[in-house]
């Protein structure tokens, strides 16, 4: 009997207990308080956004711009968080953080794309575009066209192109004026296997580092000079250790936007039309806005530095393309000899359509 009176003592305690854990959980004193916020919180979508140049560049700028469209559009659903400055990862670690889901976009320079799709290289050819309206007219046509879909071969969503623009040469060295003027020298350039063959026929001890390592490199010494846009050379205040900067705009800078294709695929077609859409109005904005910049900041460095600036004329332009033109036909069987010869067409045209 006493057996029997404990186990129904223990079995109605254990009755009671269970009832009051379900009143507490469901007594309305210790329900959470419904706040719409906090849903949006849950279903906001977050893309880490890395790249590696400073915010007042044009594809800092346009990084910002497209967070802010990607923002209205989805009416705060959709959230880009930015990080400049190589902040995150540096222009030699974001692909690996790309492929392996630790951001989600990533901005690269193209001539850094080469170990990806020897394609490429195209847009990293001496004096490939004559001035912006050739060089909108290849990213815009059939060349940047082909150049993002080769991209999906390893696993890559290609989603725009953003200029930055001309690249000019900086150095300890100088003036330059002539390809005879920079033999010697010792250079800091990108990972790029074109430009590698442009600087050792110009007879140019060139490395290749990343470029948040540009100014030490210069200031301890390593290098003599460096080629990049004017917004660089102002962003990162090479400038102030530099003695004489070339505008020479003998090659192309720009950046391809992309995501992980898993990543891409994954998403809603809702939210890929966010992305898109505001893609393309960031692009055309970019577009617009990179001309300007390296204009304003070529002003701004020549107010605020001693540094000695010379422009080419046409007759030592003429000079660094003829010494530079081998490189063409040395490289058109791993770039792609049709895409060559699209680029080809292209100086063509706007080579007639220039004032002799």
């Amino acid at each position: 009997m006493k057996k029997a009176a404990t186990f129904i003592l223990l079995f109605t305690t254990f009755i009671a207990s269970a009832l009051l854990i379900n009143y507490q959980r469901h007594s309305p004193q210790n329900e959470l308080s419904y706040d719409d916020d906090q849903e949006g919180l849950k279903d906001q979508i977050v893309f880490k956004f890395s790249h590696v140049v400073a915010e007042n560049t044009p594809k800092g700028l346009a990084a910002n711009k497209f967070a802010e469209l990607v923002n209205e559009k989805s009416n705060g659903k959709i959230k880009i968080e930015v990080f400049p400055n190589g902040s995150l990862y540096s222009d030699i670690e974001e692909f690996r953080a790309l492929k392996s889901g630790q951001v989600q976009m990533i901005a690269p320079s193209t001539s850094n794309l080469g170990t990806f799709s020897p394609e490429w290289g195209v847009l990293d050819l001496p004096f490939a575009f004559s001035n912006y309206e050739a060089l909108q007219e290849g990213l815009n046509g059939k060349i940047g066209e082909q150049l993002l879909q080769s991209l999906q071969k390893d696993g890559i969503q290609g989603l725009a192109h953003w200029s930055n623009g001309f690249k000019q040469i900086t150095s300890n060295k100088g003036p330059i004026y002539t390809p005879k003027d920079i033999q010697g020298q010792s250079f800091r350039i990108m990972q790029s296997n074109v430009i590698q063959s442009q600087f050792d026929l110009l007879k140019v001890n060139a490395h290749q580092d990343s470029f948040n390592s540009t100014y030490q490199l210069i200031e301890s010494g390593k290098v003599d000079g460096e080629e990049n846009t004017i917004s660089n050379i102002y962003s990162k205040k090479f400038y102030n250790v530099q003695n004489y900067l070339t505008i020479s705009n003998h090659g192309y800078l720009g950046y391809v936007v992309m995501m992980n294709q898993k990543t891409w695929n994954q998403q809603t077609p809702k939210t890929k039309q966010i992305l898109t859409e505001a893609m393309e109005e960031a692009t055309a904005w970019n577009n617009q806005q990179a001309e300007q910049i390296n204009k304003e900041q070529l002003e701004l460095i020549k107010q605020n530095s001693s540094i000695q600036i010379h422009e080419l004329n046409n007759e030592q332009r003429k000079d660094w393309e003829t010494a530079l033109l081998p490189i063409y036909d040395k490289l058109a069987p791993t770039i792609g000899e049709d895409l060559v010869e699209e680029l080809k067409e292209l100086q063509r045209k706007y080579h007639a359509q220039a004032p002799q």
